[in-house]
Parts: C-alpha cells; structure tokens; sequence
C-alpha cells in the first residue's frame, strides 16, 4: 500500500476531530478570559519580585512577562489530561470497534488525540497574541506587553518547536490514554497529572527561575519540551547551536515516548476487559 494510503485515515480522523472542537467556541472564549485575569495575577507578582530582589534572575522582566503570556496562551497544549473521547469510548465498551479498524489503534488515537489539542490550542493562542500583544501596548501597557520574537530566526524556530510541542503533548496524552483504558477510568490518573504537569512544565513558574542545582534536570525532562523550550526559543534565551539542541531534545522524547506508548498500548489491549454495551 503506498504511504500516502496508509496516512489517509489519519489525516481524516486528525481533521475530523479538529474541524468538531473548532464548534466549541464559547468554551475558547471563556478559556481566554480565565486565562487572562491569571495571567495579569502572574504578571503583577513578576513586577513586584522583580522590584524588589531580582537584579541577577536569569530572565530579565520582560522575558519574564513574555514567558508568562505563551504560557497562558498554550494552556491548552498541557498534557494534563486523557482525551476525552478516549475515556468515554473506555466507559462505554466502544473501544472494541477500535480493535476491529483495519489501521493501528495508537496511530488512530494519536491523531485524534493531536486534533484535539490543536483546535482548543490555536484559537486561544490566537485571541490571546491579539490581547498581550496588542491592546496591552494600545491602552499603555507596553512594559506589562508580550513582546515579539527576539528575530526572524526565533520566530521561525518557536513555530518549528511548537510543532514539536504538539506532537510531544500528543504522545504524552497517549500514555494518559493509555492508563485510563488499563484501568478503565481516567479520574484518578488526570488528578495525579495536573499538578506534576504545571510545575514540570513551566507553566507555574519559569524552569529559568527554580534554583540553578536544577536547571539541568529540569530542561531535559520530556515536560519542557512541550512548553518552557518553545518559550526560551521565541525570546532568544536559547538561539542558534541550543536551541538546534532544544529541538533535537523535544525530537528525542517524542521518539520515545511514542515507543514506550506503542508497546504499551499493544499490552494493555492484548489484557482490555470491555466494559459497558
């Protein structure tokens, strides 16, 4: 079968799922506003951190206040949580139609997977370049602003990492996925995520600003990856020889984890007891 064969399904289900999510508008729109009165919360605790004590931090302020904007902006793109569909279709029993498709069970629920996240990722980055970038500096708060990328060869590295990100978010939700069919339920497994995904990710607090004994550990863990790179990226911190090694360390994880998830995957529905009906 030639490939463009065998990656059609994919495409239709990434499509179908991306075009069904993009419905959901008043769902983007109240994620965007939730996310803006946090991030203004966030931005004026910077301001006061960085009156007071912070002449030596390792981000200047508005790197700061930068960081703090793509991170409300791609909330969505944490891998806090199981696909939705996948969970329902684990309640239900529906999940045996997935092992009768006549394509692989991982590949289809990573493209669904992926569709999901772009579409609640894009409209809210979108509203919310539009909110820190633009009206910010137009109402006068230039200094308060999310501010452009460092040069051309930012700009086009952070859309090339953020095309990363999806993909390792994706295959970090796949293990999700993956947890909550092997154990039929997906509570548990999304609580214990949420909070271990805010801080390794950076979207609590910069990596850049946690104690410097572990800097090393935290930017190569998978995490950051999906997140804090991108952002280190966009603003220049990482530029030229690192941030080719960024991109290559986000290239490695999903190569990984989407290994370790395929394996898993194959064992855990070789074992799945169908419930519902």
């Amino acid at each position: 079968m030639a490939p463009r064969e065998l990656v059609r399904p994919h495409l239709a289900a990434f499509r179908c799922r991306f075009l069904q999510m993009l419905q959901y508008r008043v769902a983007a729109y109240a994620g965007f506003l939730t996310q803006c009165w946090w991030g203004g919360i966030k931005v004026m605790i910077l301001v006061a951190f960085y009156g007071s004590a912070a002449a030596s931090a390792p981000l200047s302020l508005a790197q700061a206040i930068t960081y703090t904007w793509l991170a409300q902006g791609l909330l969505a793109l944490l891998p806090w949580l199981g696909d939705p569909e996948v969970a329902q279709a684990v309640r239900t029993g529906a999940v045996a139609y997935d092992r009768l498709r006549p394509v692989d069970a991982y590949a289809l629920w990573f493209a669904r997977s992926a569709g999901w996240i772009a579409a609640r990722v894009l409209p809210r980055m979108a509203l919310m370049a539009a909110f820190a970038g633009i009206a910010l500096p137009l109402a006068g708060f230039g200094d308060w602003a999310l501010q452009p990328p460092a040069g051309p060869a930012a700009g086009m590295g952070f859309i090339v990492s953020m095309l990363f990100a999806l993909l390792l978010s994706t295959s970090l939700v796949m293990l999700l996925n993956i947890a909550a069919a092997a154990a039929l339920n997906e509570r548990g497994i999304n609580a214990l995520a949420g909070p271990v995904v805010v801080v390794f990710s950076g979207n609590l607090l910069p990596l850049a600003l946690l104690p410097d004994a572990w800097q090393t550990v935290l930017l190569m863990q998978p995490l950051a990856g999906v997140m804090d790179i991108p952002a280190r990226i966009y603003f220049g911190q990482l530029g030229g020889a690192e941030a080719v090694a960024g991109l290559g360390l986000q290239c490695l994880w999903i190569v990984l984890l989407v290994a370790a998830g395929h394996a898993a995957m194959s064992r855990t529905m070789r074992r799945l007891y169908v419930q519902g009906g």
